[in-house]
């Protein structure tokens, strides 16, 4: 049986459509561990990730990056791409592990491409460029496989 997406049209104008974003930054918080429970107080299990969730933390990545790489470069939607995961977490993020492990995966591309790209270069604009289009086909694809 195949998985759906929860919104797949969402999916899809996440890449495709601008959206009005927020401009201000929030810093990281460092996560505080949990307290310690009796394995009878445990949370219950979380339960299995779609067939899709490989692909969905590939295209959170990836927009974790473009959002770095367009603010650098100053372009015009570059506050969207927060905009944009906040909406994929609210469509995709039904657990706290799985809404954690989306917005890992925007923070480790963002923080990936911040390491090395300081300054908007041709190099910075040219991975900006090939990550929309990757991000594009992904969304297409996962949209098309998915969406219904």
């Amino acid at each position: 049986m195949m998985a759906r997406l929860r919104h797949p049209a969402l999916l899809a104008a996440l890449l495709l459509l601008p959206i009005a974003a927020n401009a201000q930054q929030r810093p990281q918080q460092p996560a505080a561990k949990p307290p310690a429970t009796k394995p009878a107080e445990q949370a219950p299990a979380e339960p299995a990730a779609p067939p899709y969730e490989p692909q969905l933390l590939q295209l959170s990545e990836i927009m974790g990056s473009l959002a770095y790489l367009r603010t650098l470069c100053g372009g015009r939607e570059a506050q969207d791409w927060r905009t944009r995961m906040t909406a994929l977490i609210e469509a995709e993020g039904r657990t706290p592990q799985r809404r954690d492990r989306l917005t890992a995966a925007f923070n480790r591309g963002f923080k990936a491409y911040s390491l090395t790209h300081r300054s908007c270069t041709e190099a910075s604009q040219e991975a900006s460029s090939r990550l929309a289009t990757e991000g594009e086909a992904l969304s297409r694809a996962l949209a098309g496989r998915y969406g219904g």
